[in-house]
């Protein structure tokens, strides 16, 4: 399959190279389409990609303005970073290799500031889009559960075998239930005694499961039994507890905001595009 756009030849092997560097992704998506389907569908969307890339290349050549010698060699300079030393670069990019990494970089360029000027017309979000928008998703909004925690370990290891350990936090567990402070044993049972073994507010996910199942059921200012997890044995403390909300607008006003100005923007160079390709004259071969 050749491709002509606006005259300018596109040839299968660079359709073929889009589509390898989509399939990983999509055939994880689409995983349960028959395979031929799936392989027709990706070869279409890579051509339509493809297609797209070319048109807003050449749109931007037209009218992506000039790029200076400053800023491919900026550009360049980037790159160079990416390598080991100036020679590791130099053998991948001299002569016309070098030459043709310029012309790439200044087509991106041009790409990039046409696109830009595209955002910068999108429309920006009004009060009454914002306010909606914050309605409409309010779970995005929302805090989770969060417990302030402190806690004491002793770690089962090549050091310290399971009775050890868990005799060493029931003599700790002891001293608490006969009107030892937490913080004020950590520094003798514990492994991690940091802070007092404070760990701060956490929520769901920072930490092991076995950890969180605990402290996740304990009131504030109660003190947990002794534990096992996969380090160790512990005992815990809560503090405090935060429950799940929705934070307010006000305070999330400039999230809301620069969410629907991004979305507003995709939308401006999705329609641009649009319009490209409604213009293009492509022919298939």
């Amino acid at each position: 399959m050749m491709l002509k756009v606006n005259g300018q030849v596109i040839e299968e092997a660079t359709i073929q190279e889009e589509a390898e560097r989509l399939r990983p992704h999509y055939e994880q998506a689409f995983a349960d389409q028959p395979a031929d389907q799936r392989e027709a569908q990706l070869l279409d969307w890579s051509k339509e990609n493809v297609i797209e890339r070319v048109l807003v290349a050449q749109d931007a050549q037209a009218h992506g303005g000039e790029v200076s010698g400053q800023e491919i060699d900026a550009a360049i300079e980037r790159i160079k970073k990416q390598y080991a030393d100036e020679e590791d670069f130099a053998r991948e990019y001299s002569g016309q290799a070098l030459e043709k990494l310029r012309e790439d970089i200044a087509l991106q360029l041009k790409v990039e500031r046409r696109l830009d000027g595209v955002r910068k017309k999108a429309a920006k979000p009004s009060e009454a889009e914002i306010r909606d928008y914050y309605e409409q998703n309010q779970e995005e909004f929302r805090t989770p559960e969060q417990v302030r925690v402190a806690h004491m370990v002793k770690y089962v290891n090549w050091q310290t075998s399971e009775a050890d350990a868990l005799q060493a936090m029931r003599q700790a567990k002891k001293d608490l239930d006969t009107g030892a402070l937490f913080e004020g044993i950590v520094d003798r049972y514990s492994d991690c005694n940091d802070r007092g073994g404070d760990l701060g507010y956490v929520a769901r996910g920072q930490m092991v499961e076995e950890f969180e199942d605990v402290i996740f059921h304990l009131s504030a200012g109660q003190v947990s039994d002794v534990f096992r997890t996969r380090f160790g044995f512990h005992i815990a403390k809560v503090y405090d507890r935060r429950p799940s909300e929705i934070r307010p607008l006000k305070d999330i006003r400039e999230q809301v905001d620069g969410a629907l100005r991004r979305q507003k923007e995709d939308q401006a160079v999705e329609a641009f595009v649009d319009e490209l390709r409604a213009a293009a004259r492509v022919e298939e071969q």
